[in-house]
């Protein structure tokens, strides 16, 4: 069979529809297209590491009783011919971190590289760090000197302005008023556009580590604790033009301000720099790597979890006939 048609007997089989509604449906369903795409990013990444030459066993979602709370990844690892086996998360990078972050505005733009400065390569530490990024900003991005010059307001804050009834007028009010004839959609346009300019020169690279508090899970706030797994794996494909992974031992990342014990929710990685040629320059701070054995490398048999503890899920989801 051809792949087509193996992907047509699938969906025929597991959704009883022709591959003309399936598309239809997975296109008009983001939250589908989210899952669709972290089980895309699991599946690369365990023949990546397999292809390293480690073994690579699924985690089982539903466990039998209690989940023990060191096993908190998605996939048991060990290295060929070790008995040590260990857990790597997998996660994908902030989707809207660049927007987060309001970066469509020039202010916003050089406080941001401003108070990231150490994490830039260009950056010469013994010079003048303002002016430096001052410089690279109207090198690389000039329409933030001129055709953006003027702060963006998304629709929601333009018309949560617009109720506070104020009477002095400011930079901001003036801005806000000629802002507000426009729809949800045309300010969502604005900010788009801005965005696609500003990510033709620099994307950001950050996570997003967000978990559930329950009794079951010893946790005291919404990250994961840092023994819940030995290593995470970022697929940063939402930022670059692959899938491609960089890779953190949970320890070594700088802990919550509220419990030392928990990670933080959200760490810059580093940046992506589109370059002229077409290719893209990836920069990432000290804490990340892009190659996995050096994540391993600070592992030891003391990391190792309990064999005995493991629940690997070896389900078949859809067998091809």
């Amino acid at each position: 069979m051809t792949i087509f048609e193996r992907l047509e007997a699938f969906v025929l089989k597991t959704f009883k529809t022709t591959l003309d509604v399936f598309l239809s449906a997975l296109k008009m369903s983001p939250n589908a297209q989210v899952y669709v795409s972290g089980s895309v990013t699991e599946l690369l990444l365990k023949q990546h590491l397999e292809s390293l030459g480690y073994e690579v066993k699924r985690i089982r979602e539903k466990w039998e009783g209690k989940k023990h709370q060191n096993h908190h990844g998605d996939f048991y690892f060990r290295k060929n011919g070790t008995n040590d086996w260990f857990v790597l998360e997998s996660k994908g990078v902030k989707s809207n971190s660049e927007k987060w972050h309001k970066l469509y505005n020039y202010e916003n733009l050089k406080n941001f590289l401003y108070n990231h400065s150490k994490k830039l390569s260009w950056i010469d530490k013994t010079q003048n760090i303002e002016k430096q990024i001052v410089d690279w900003i109207s090198a690389n991005l000039p329409k933030f000197e001129n055709e953006y010059k003027e702060n963006l307001y998304d629709y929601e804050e333009i018309q949560k302005y617009n109720k506070q009834n104020r009477v002095r007028e400011t930079d901001k009010s003036r801005t806000i008023a000629d802002l507000s004839v426009f729809s949800r959609d045309e300010i969502g346009d604005m900010v788009s556009r801005r965005l696609d300019y500003l990510m033709s020169k620099i994307r950001i690279l950050e996570t997003h580590f967000v978990s559930g508090v329950s009794g079951s899970n010893e946790r005291t706030q919404t990250t994961p604790r840092k023994d819940e797994f030995n290593a995470i794996s970022i697929d940063i494909v939402l930022r670059f033009d692959e899938h491609k992974f960089v890779f953190a031992n949970p320890n070594q990342l700088e802990s919550s301000g509220e419990n030392a014990e928990h990670l933080q929710q959200n760490y810059i990685m580093g940046f992506v720099f589109p370059q002229h040629d077409g290719s893209l320059k990836l920069e990432l701070t000290d804490e990340w790597f892009d190659n996995f054995a050096d994540i391993y490398a600070t592992l030891s048999t003391e990391n190792a979890i309990n064999e005995n503890d493991m629940q690997i899920d070896n389900r078949n989801i859809i067998s091809e006939e």
